[in-house]
């Protein structure tokens, strides 16, 4: 084998695995969306992965995963739809607004919206979700600004 060939397939594989790590830790917004889509699916061992040791309470997959599980199950809670709005990265911190459309049994019986903003910090390279917090009435406008209006 070449030289040059060797140098190639060499730089092929860094590529590979440079776009690779790129993939998997995007943007806080994805992190976000990814979380709320697997969630919304009710695929808890995918929504692990994008939250901090933090968050999951240091909970393994499994554990927390099963948990989640029944607390949907006991609050008959489902989500309807998102909107994820563009964050503010500082850092390795970053905070991300979401507009939630969901219902249960207890806390939000009217499918009311719900205003959130999630902070995530980098965690092994990756975006994870680390707090998630409702916004009040009067702090929403600087999250919540659609474009056009």
């Amino acid at each position: 084998m070449t030289k040059a060939r060797m140098l190639a397939i060499g730089l092929a594989t860094l590529l590979a695995f440079s776009g690779a790590a790129y993939a998997e830790s995007g943007t806080p917004e994805d992190a976000v969306t990814k979380w709320l889509g697997a969630m919304k699916g009710h695929e808890f061992k995918e929504a692990y992965k994008h939250i901090s040791k933090g968050m999951a309470g240091n909970k393994d997959q499994e554990a927390w995963a099963k948990e989640q599980k029944y607390i949907f199950e006991t609050t008959d809670l489902k989500i309807f739809k998102y909107e994820v709005f563009p964050g503010k990265v500082d850092g390795e911190k970053a905070k991300v607004p979401n507009i939630l459309s969901s219902q249960d049994k207890f806390l939000n019986q009217l499918g009311a919206d719900e205003y959130e903003l999630y902070t995530l910090i980098k965690e092994e390279g990756a975006w994870k979700i680390d707090q998630q917090e409702i916004v009040e009435k009067g702090d929403q406008s600087p999250w919540f600004a659609r474009k056009g209006g």
